[in-house]
């Protein structure tokens, strides 16, 4: 298999392109291999690229007034992870995007994407469609914090993302479900008990 398969199964099931226009997608995009720990944003540079994760997994952060993560996405295999507020306005960034895994990405930059969006309306509806999927999630993610108890916040992430749940840090899950490790594993304990 070739290590961009992935990423062209992704945007064939998006947009219809012709040969020509997919290698003319691809063309405009960079492999990037990162190590586990290693930083692709931190605060204070501006976020140069859009990434795709073909393998591996990362996470990105914020750190309050009192050194806390706190945690606002995680980004696995066929997800898009960057600081989209420093990458799509071009300001200095004000997250972290860490690899948590060894990964393999696939990676745009700002002037690439605007000259590529311009060349063909195809090519725009690819991205558009990226920004209204991570718009409603983002939203979904909103609405989960402010209704949903943090049990229910834990289950809801078991649910959509079971995979996700035995590769990610526990300090990292309990950071993105707004509460602290000791908390979690509280409730993981609690639900381990009723199982028994």
């Amino acid at each position: 298999m070739d290590t961009l398969d992935p990423f062209i199964r992704h945007i064939q099931a998006r947009v219809a392109l012709t040969d020509e226009e997919l290698q003319e997608m691809l063309a405009a995009f960079k492999l990037k291999k990162v190590k586990k720990k290693q930083f692709i944003i931190q605060p204070d540079f501006v976020a140069a690229h859009r990434n795709y994760v073909v393998q591996g997994a990362l996470r990105s952060y914020v750190v309050d007034q009192n050194g806390v993560e706190h945690t606002v996405q995680f980004a696995l295999e066929d997800w898009w992870i960057s600081d989209y507020n420093s990458y799509l306005y071009q300001k200095p960034a004000t997250l972290f995007v860490v690899a948590i895994e060894d990964s393999t990405l696939v990676q745009i930059d700002y002037a690439t994407e605007q000259r590529l969006k311009a060349s063909n309306h195809k090519f725009e509806t690819f991205f558009r469609i990226g920004a209204e999927r991570t718009a409603a999630y983002h939203q979904r993610r909103i609405v989960s914090a402010l209704t949903r108890t943090a049990e229910e916040r834990y289950n809801e992430f078991l649910e959509a993302y079971p995979t996700a749940a035995q590769r990610l840090p526990q300090y990292a899950i309990a950071s993105y479900l707004g509460m602290t490790t000791e908390f979690l594993s509280k409730i993981r304990h609690d639900k381990v008990k009723r199982k028994s």
